[in-house]
Order: C-alpha cells, then structure tokens, then sequence
C-alpha cells in the first residue's frame, strides 16, 4: 500500500543481533550477531566482486556517491484484486497495470545502457514472464545477465511480518527464489533483502535498515519509484537521465557529488567495501507509528476470519505436501483425477502479502483471498484422495469437511455407517479427540483393530448439531481409520446441566481431569483459578471479555481507529457482561462450561482427559454497531502475578521477546496511547510470568496482544469499525458475510516458570499441525487387487525426538524431494528435560515410503549448495563474528543446535509396497 514505512535491508543502519544465536548459509540457529536470520539465509549473498557484483556501476571514490534505485512497488492485492493490478482493470479505484510497467520497463532500459531497475514481487513476474515470447524472455534474460534489471527479495510477495508464520514466510520465500533460479540461474539471484511496505518489522525477519539522515561512509541512497510506478518508465527514466547529466556537470565547478543509477545490492557492496564497525539491534520494530496517536497496531487483529482460514491452509498444505512427497507421482495422477500440490502453494503465498494476512486490504479483495484459497484445497483433496487410496489399499468416496468449525458435516450428519480417516503430520504419535456433528443416536466406534473405542454424543446448548466424540491415536506422519456405526437403540445423552441462574451463594462451579482444575466464581460464572494438581500450582485468573469503543477522532488527533490503526477512546474498555450464563457438560470423554456473555459473545471452556492446558473456545459476532459506536473485541486474563511491567510475545512463531510496557529498548519512548502503543503481534503465544509461576495463552491465528497492567494480557480476538483510518484503503472495516461471526481457541497453560518452554513450544506444533480428517461411507474398491487394506500407516520408520520438527517435506522434482528438519527450542530455554541441547538425526531409513539415494544439503530456500554459500561479511560493534565452517554432510548423523533449520534436497527411489 502507499503510505511509506521503513526501508528494511539498503542503509547503513544497525546490524541486528539475535541474542545469542548464530547463523550459517542456510541455518537458523544461535548465536547470530550479524544480520537477520531469514532473509539472509534465503538470500545468501556472494562475498566477492567475481561471484555477484563485477556488473554494478564505477563509484568515484573522492566524492559522495548518490545511488538512484529506480524501483516499482507492486501490491499483490490491495484496493484492487491480484488479477485486477495485473491487467489494469478497474483504473478509476487505482491507476495500475502491472504487465504494462514491465512492457514500459524492459523498452526504457533497452534504450540507455546506464540504466538500471529492480523487481520484487515474482507473483506479478513469473505471470508476465510466462506471456512473453521467446524473443522477448531472451533479451530480458540479457538485461538481468548484465546487471540492469535485478531482483531484491525476491520472495513471491513482499510478506507482513507481524501476521505471518515463519514457516509461510519460508515457503513463499522458496516459491518465487526457485522461480528466479530456474529462469535466470545464478544471475537473477537477489543478493538484498527489500522490505519497503510492511507496517513495522519483525526481529525474525529483520536485516539492515536505513537510519535517518546520517552517513557514514560516501555512499547514499535515494529510491526513486514507489506504488505501481513506471508504468511509463520512459517519463521517469528521461527525467531521471537529465537529473544525473545535470548534477555530475557541476562536478567542473568543484562539486564533490557523483549521482549514478545503481541498485540495492551494489550500494550494500559499497558500504561493506567501507571495513567499518555496526552498530547492532537485538530487538524488533514494533508497534510502528507515523503519528503520536497513529499506532499500526489494529492490523495485528483485522479479518480474524481470514487470518485463521490461512492458518488452516498452511496446515492443509503441509498435509498435501508430505502426501505427496510420501506417495509419488500416484499421488499426482490417480483415480480421481489429477492433483496438485502447486496452486494451494501459491495460493497461501499471496497470502502472505503485506495486504492479504494482515487484513488491510478492500472488502471484495478480502473476498477474493479467501476465494484464491479455496480454490487451491480442491487440486490438493483430489491429491490426498489419490494418495490416502494408494497408501490404504481401498479405493473410497473421501469426503473433506470444511465446515467442521461450525458443527456441519453432511456425511457424518446423515449415513448410519462411515469411515474416518486422521491424518497426523506430526513427527511424533499424536493423541487427539475427534468431534464430528451427527444425528441424535448410540454411535459405535472401532480403531484400526477393530476394537471397540468409547464415544459420547454430546448435545451443546450453543449449536442443534449433537457432536460425537472419541479418543484417536496416530502414529507420526501417518494415519489410523475409524469405522463408526450408528446404533438403533438410542442410549442417554450427557449429562447438560440447566442454565444456572446467578445467586450468591451458588455453589461452586469446576471442570477438572487428572492435571487440571478449573473453577468458576459462583456469582459471575467467569473463570476463578486453574489448579495443576501434580505440581500442586494454583493461581487466581480472572478471564472475560471487553471492548475498546473505537476512536472517530477527537481534539487531539483526527485519527480514527481503521484496518491499521488501532485507537481506542479511552483506555478502559467495557465489559461485554458482569456475568454469564453458564451450561455444564460432564462426560468421561471432556468436560466444559458454556459461558453465554451476550447475545453475541459466548465461550465453551474445556478439558479433555490426559489435556494439560485449558481450552478456551469463543465466539464472538456479529458485533453490535447500532450505538455508532466501533468496537475492538478483547479476551483478558487477569492475575496476583507480579510481573513488574515485562510480558512476552512469539516473533512470527518462532522465537520469543521480552516486552515491557511504555518502554523501548532502542531509544527513550514518549508514551502517547497507553493502550495501542503497548499493543504487539502475536503470532502463536503470549505470556506473562513472576519467575517461579508462568501462564501462557496460546492463540490459533495471528493476533494483537498485551500486558496494560500487571499480571494482566489481552488477546483482540474481532473489531469491527465505523470510520476509515486514512490510509488508503478507503473504507471501514465493517466485514459482512462469512467475517461478522468468529470462532476461535486460546490455549492457557499453567506451569512453572523453569518448565514452561516445554509445554508451549510442543503445544505450539501441535496447534499448528493438527490432524486433518477426511471422512468415506466406506465400502470402497481394492486398490491393490488381492492385497487388503491397510487401516493404520506411518511415513516414519521411527519418531523424531520432541526437539526436532519436521518443518518440510514436499516435492521437488522428478525423484527429488525438499526436506527441512527445524530444532524447536531456543538456547537455555529448557533445562528440566533437556529439550535445548543439539540433537542429532539419522536420516537412514528414516521414511518408510523411500529410499534417499542421495542427499545434498542447501541453503534454507534450497536454490544453493550449502558448501558453495557465503554472505557478504560485516563487523558488529560487539567485536568479531565467527563464521562457522560447513559440517561434513553425514546422513547418519545430522546434528542441530537450538533454533537451527537446516534444509536438503534428496534424491529418493519410492518404495514398490509403499
């Protein structure tokens, strides 16, 4: 979008430090002292003139050398839709036509050798590439081969980085780098992180970044471009030629400053060239601001919907690779038609666009995210139909449900026989309670065994759907089939307690297992204390729900809050209820309080036997703004912890920041909005903590969250706004449709502080990767004539340890497949179980569907070799950095430190009876 925020990865800024971690070519891992461990790592960069920078421009080293960037910055979705920017349609919304800034582009610089530009988003490239001729596709390949058309980021989008997930990051960061290694091989490689638009930036993504006015060397910067421009490059290159003619003329008359069309990469040359020391950054930059009371802190909680859609299609897509990558080509080309893996990869690439997942985007380009989404689950269901009746053996009518998160299945809901089919993609057996909607009835269950397994059916007050629970057991990177029957003699339901009316003196309300309490205040009905009996942990936690009356302006700013800004009106919100009304369910199988706050805003709290966190599951719509009041929709927990001002948050799901209210770590803060300058992204977890007791709130979207006082946090779970922001988008955030209502959970553990990293980081990856079901009447044809179907299977000959995740496993390419093994715990963080120390993999007969024949390690978007890699060089403030020497690649011991990804393309042979 158009309004300016900080140029990430040109200046000569600080270097950004990590805390401890360090960073090889395509590693993540402690201790980093040098630049971002993300981009950096999908961008290695060559470290020498020969290997990258022999085409950039001759500098004059006795003068100040102004690099002019001619640039473009090209939203993929914004106030238009993709499809919209690209052809040029719908011009009275926004003049911009991205095929014809490329046609306009390629022309102006055939025109004048000097002549220099540079392309970011491959989503726009990679179509206009494929439209042209050969002709035309060889001269460009010219134009990049000498170094005047050049690639910075080159990611398929330029990604948000507070609503992203690191492990979408990695994966659209890889789609558009293959894109430019296999057009341009070496020569298109981006050599520069380029992240001009974003709203703030992330530590876990962070590179250099531009500082202010001053520099320290004779180099400067000056980008010339901005949204959608060059459309008629020759305007802007005429005027840019007569600008450098004229300022280098004065050079006769004594002038000491050259001006020169260069490019990111060839300025960072330069700078490293300089041997100078940097400064480094150990924290991030939010909440961003361009205004005392304009903090973008809303856009970490616009559209909830849509940012949990793309939260379940990242997981669908895992699902969808590893399928295919564990199946082969049969997964692609089988019984029922072709599938693919592809446009849902492009798909949730799009989405990772500063516009998409943070829900700052039109109404009907909103729309048209969820419906490029939508669009790309249907080539991956026939795949994994395709693949789950192979690895099965039974040719079956699967059945995908995606309505399951409000209670409708038709399949479950009307046949009196069916199947179900759990997917884990866990490295690890996963334990995980179905639900699925049915008719009222007695439900016989039986595993894989064929034994039977206890089920309820569960009647909720909150939905006319009864929903039938039972226990799964799932072995890692596999699955187990469940055959259900509906019985004819209908036996009790469970036990659903009257609505309680509120008195005082009612007695106490409590839902517990075999790890947890949780109880109720009798008088309010709202969450009193959670209790961990084996750790004999109790703490007081207060949990409701609260608005923020949304700002339309006042006499200290015109600002109102919109789909970026976050400005409440005052900085103590409203409760939605001082009590609720409150439903008890008591099964063997789960126990929960229905808490019913308003006529739009209700909860189910929740336990299941053998859960060691409490299960918090909201709904909240359609907002009320019938007062003309806006409102900013918040769950907060509220607690006797003292925690001295400090909280903490995930950076893009990965590692974990120490917060503390009204105050930053770079520069001394004038707080001027109490409530959205404290606000941060939370992408997967917030906490607080006394040092002996913490408590965690896990969240299954990305959200804005903090800590207003202490041993309190926040979590805004849904706005909905009456006025726009002023920035650009041009119409309020008012969603309709399928955006009015919300559901979602929050995960909240209680643990001592000591093992807390534990339980949050496994429940994290189990949140994440959660099974995926697929239903069958059952009854299907035999794949495999005279051989009987399979009813359990597993992609893993053995478990991965709880340290190791298995962050990729996707096709490559004929007989080739992407694997990316991720250390999940940071350095320190858990001592009690050991989870932070290396640990060591055998890759040798790991899958149980292949054989590796040959494994090549890579850098972390797998477009180099991993030995062949090298960074430019630069030198912290904090002294020298160690540069660690590549491992010897051992298939048999592959070794990672904490928070270290490391990534490999193997050559594999599919098994015959796989």
């Amino acid at each position: 979008m158009g309004v300016y925020a900080p140029l990430l990865g040109v200046g000569p800024g600080p270097l950004w430090g990590s805390m401890g971690r360090r960073m090889s070519s395509c590693a993540l891992s402690p201790p980093l002292s040098s630049v971002s461990f993300l981009f950096l790592l999908l961008l290695a960069t060559p470290g020498a003139r020969a290997a990258g920078y022999e085409t950039c421009p001759v500098v004059q080293p006795d003068m100040l050398n102004v690099h002019l960037v001619a640039h473009t910055h090209d939203d993929v979705g914004w106030l238009k839709t993709v499809d919209q920017y690209y052809y040029g349609i719908e011009n009275d919304v926004q003049h911009a036509g991205v095929q014809y800034i490329l046609d306009s582009v390629i022309s102006a610089l055939l025109a004048e050798p000097t002549r220099r530009f540079i392309y970011v988003e491959m989503a726009f490239f990679s179509r206009w590439w494929h439209e042209q001729t050969n002709a035309t596709q060889e001269i460009v390949r010219n134009l990049v081969h000498q170094g005047r058309l050049e690639f910075a980021n080159g990611g398929w989008v330029m990604n948000d980085e507070a609503a992203t997930h690191y492990g979408a990051i990695v994966d659209q960061m890889t789609l558009g780098l293959r894109f430019l290694e296999d057009t341009f091989g070496n020569d298109g490689r981006p050599r520069v992180a380029w992240h001009i638009d974003p709203f703030g930036h992330s530590r876990e993504q962070a590179s250099l970044f531009a500082q202010g006015q001053s520099y320290r060397t004779n180099h400067t910067v000056m980008t010339m471009g901005s949204d959608f421009q060059y459309e008629n490059a020759n305007m802007w290159f005429k005027n840019l030629d007569k600008l450098i003619q004229l300022v280098n003329m004065q050079q006769a008359n004594g002038s000491r400053v050259h001006v020169l069309y260069s490019t990111p990469a060839c300025y960072l040359w330069e700078l490293n060239k300089a041997n100078l020391t940097w400064s480094v950054k150990e924290d991030d930059f939010f909440p961003y601001a361009d205004g005392p009371h304009m903090f973008w802190t809303g856009y970490f909680s616009s559209r909830p919907a849509l940012k949990r859609y793309e939260r379940l299609s990242y997981n669908f897509l895992q699902v969808c690779n590893q399928l295919e990558a564990l199946v082969g080509p049969a997964a692609n080309v089988g019984p029922y038609g072709y599938g693919d893996s592809a446009p849902l990869n492009e798909a949730m690439a799009v989405l990772q666009h500063h516009d998409a997942v943070s829900g700052t985007s039109r109404q009907h380009v909103a729309n048209d995210y969820a419906r490029q989404l939508a669009a790309g689950w249907g080539p991956c269901e026939v795949l994994l139909s395709n693949a789950l009746a192979k690895l099965s053996g039974s040719k079956e009518s699967f059945s995908f449900c995606r309505y399951l998160n409000i209670s409708i299945c038709p399949l479950s809901q009307t046949s009196a026989h069916f199947q179900v089919t759990v997917y884990n993609p866990l490295g690890r057996k996963v334990d995980w309670m179905v639900r699925l909607p049915v008719s009222e009835g007695l439900f016989l269950v039986k595993d894989p065994s064929n034994k039977t397994v206890p089920s309820k059916v569960v009647e909720l007050p909150s939905s006319d759907n009864p929903e039938l629970l039972f226990p799964a057991s799932v072995p890692a990177l596999g699955f187990s089939i469940y055959s259900i029957t509906r019985m004819p003699v209908r036996r009790p339901q469970a036990r659903l307690l009257q609505p309680r009316p509120q008195k005082f003196g009612s007695p106490v309300l409590s839902i517990k297992n075999e790890y947890l309490r949780a109880t109720f205040h009798p008088d309010t009905g709202f969450l009193r204390t959670i209790e961990v009996l084996d750790q004999k942990l109790v703490l007081p936690v207060s949990q409701a729900f609260f608005w923020y009356n949304a700002s339309m302006g006042d006499k200290q700013s015109d600002q109102a809050s919109g789909a970026y800004i976050f400005r409440p009106s005052r900085a103590k919100p409203f409760p939605v209820s001082h009590w609720a009304q409150t439903h008890l369910v008591k099964t063997a199988l789960v126990q929960e309080v229905h808490q019913k706050f308003s006529a739009w805003c209700s909860q189910v709290v929740r336990l299941y036997p053998g859960q060691r966190h409490l299960e918090l599951e909201w709904t909240v719509g359609p907002i009320p703004v019938g007062d003309k009041w806006g409102k900013e929709v918040i769950s907060r927990f509220d607690t006797p912890l003292k925690t001295l001002g400090s909280f903490y948050t995930d950076s893009n799901g990965r590692e974990v920041l120490k917060r503390r209210r009204d105050y930053r770590p770079s520069w001394k803060l004038n707080q001027t909005e109490p409530v959205a300058g404290n606000y941060y992204p939370v992408n997967s977890r917030i906490y607080i903590t006394d040092g002996k007791m913490q408590l965690t709130v896990l969240t299954d979207r990305s959200q804005g969250g903090s800590s207003l006082r202490d041993g309190s946090l926040e979590l805004m779970v849904h706005r909905r706004l009456l006025k726009d922001d002023a920035r650009g988008v041009g119409e309020p955030l008012l969603e309709s449709r399928s955006g009015v209502w919300v559901r979602g959970r929050h995960l909240v553990l209680l643990d001592k502080a000591r093992d807390a990293a534990a339980g949050h980081r496994l429940l994290a990856e189990k949140e994440l990767l959660a099974p995926q079901v697929v239903l069958a009447p059952g009854g299907g044809a035999s794949y495999h004539h005279g051989v009987a179907p399979r009813t359990q299977f597993s992609g893993l000959s053995r478990e991965l340890l709880p340290s190791v995740r298995l962050l990729t496993l996707a096709r490559w390419g004929p007989e080739m497949l992407l694997l990316r093994l991720e250390h999940q715990f940071a350095l320190r963080e858990d001592s009690s179980r050991n989870l932070s120390s290396p640990v060591t993999v055998d890759l040798r007969g790991l899958f149980s569907t292949f054989t590796i024949t040959r494994l090549q390690e890579t850098t972390l978007a797998a477009t180099q070799l991993r030995a062949s890699a090298s960074r430019l060089k630069w030198t912290p403030k904090t002294g020298p950095v160690s540069h660690p020497t590549v491992p010897r690649l051992d298939p048999a011991s592959i070794t990672l430190q904490p928070m270290e990804i490391r990534t490999f393309v193997a050559s594999v042979q599919w098994k015959e009876d796989s």
